[in-house]
C-alpha cells in the first residue's frame, strides 16, 4: 500500500519537479587574467575524480607539474588526467592569455567526473602558476565564480632572470611575452626554503631594464592574489 508521501514523491518525479543528480553535467567555463602585466601560458582545464590532483599545496611537485610550472608545457598533466579516465580542455585560449584578457565559452562535459582543476604557468616567472585544485563540481545548474591564486611549484629558485630557461630543471625564465623584461640582471637571491608547492610570494623586480638584480619590472610584473577569475556554468 502506497502512503501519501510515496504518492507525492512519484507525482513530483513524473512532473519533473523533483530530481536528484548523482553526477555533474556539461560545463561552460571562462578564465580571466586579473594581473596587470603577466601572461598565462596554455591553460589546462580538467574534470576528474575526487582522488586525482594536478597539484596539491604542501606536497612536492610532480615532474609533470614541474614541467608545466617552469616551461608552460601541460602535455604530461593532460596525459595523466586522460589516463585516469578524466576529461580535459587544453589550450582554450589558443596560446597565451594576456593581462586583462579572458577566454570564454569553454565547453567541457564532465560526465561522471566530480571535480575540476585548472593550471597554467604565469609569465614572466621562474615557476609560478595559477591553480584550482580539485574543486567539487556543483550538481545544481547555475553559474559559480572562483578566484585563483598564484602558486610556487617549489622546484626552482626565483632568480627573476629572463634567459630562455624553459626546460624543467634549467634555471631562469623562458621569456617576458609583453616585451617588457630587462636584461643583464645579476639574479635575485631567493631565500626560500620551501621545496613544496606553496603560495607564491610574488616577484621583486626593479626599474633597471639594463641591469640590476632582476630582469622583471616592478611596475609591471608584480601582482597580488588572486590572479585569475573563473566562472563555471553548470548546464
Amino acid at each position: 500500500m502506497k502512503t501519501k508521501a510515496t504518492l507525492l514523491s512519484l507525482a513530483l518525479v513524473a512532473t519533473g519537479l523533483f530530481s536528484v543528480s548523482a553526477t555533474a553535467a556539461e560545463l561552460e567555463i571562462s578564465v580571466v587574467n586579473l594581473t596587470h602585466g603577466n601572461h598565462f601560458t596554455p591553460i589546462l582545464i580538467a574534470a576528474h575524480d575526487a582522488d586525482s590532483h594536478l597539484f596539491e599545496v604542501g606536497t612536492e611537485a610532480t615532474p609533470a607539474l614541474q614541467k608545466m610550472a617552469e616551461g608552460g608545457d601541460v602535455g604530461d598533466l593532460d596525459a595523466a588526467v586522460m589516463g585516469a579516465g578524466g576529461f580535459t580542455a587544453v589550450n582554450p585560449a589558443m596560446g597565451l592569455l594576456a593581462p586583462g584578457a579572458n577566454v570564454s565559452e569553454v565547453m567541457l562535459d564532465s560526465m561522471e567526473m566530480t571535480h575540476l582543476s585548472i593550471v597554467a604557468m604565469v609569465l614572466p616567472t621562474n615557476d609560478a602558476f595559477i591553480g584550482l585544485d580539485g574543486w567539487k563540481i556543483p550538481t545544481e545548474a547555475g553559474s559559480y565564480t572562483v578566484y585563483l591564486n598564484a602558486y610556487d611549484a617549489g622546484t626552482e629558485a626565483n632568480d627573476e632572470m629572463v634567459n630562455g630557461g624553459g626546460m624543467a630543471g634549467v634555471p631562469g625564465i623562458p621569456a617576458a611575452p609583453g616585451g617588457d623584461g630587462g636584461m643583464n640582471g645579476t639574479g635575485v637571491m631567493d631565500g626560500s626554503t620551501n621545496a613544496n608547492v606553496h603560495t607564491h610570494p610574488g616577484v621583486l623586480g626593479d626599474t633597471d631594464a639594463a641591469g640590476g638584480a632582476s630582469d622583471l619590472d616592478s611596475r609591471i610584473h608584480r601582482w597580488l592574489n588572486p590572479v585569475a577569475k573563473v566562472v563555471v556554468t553548470v548546464k
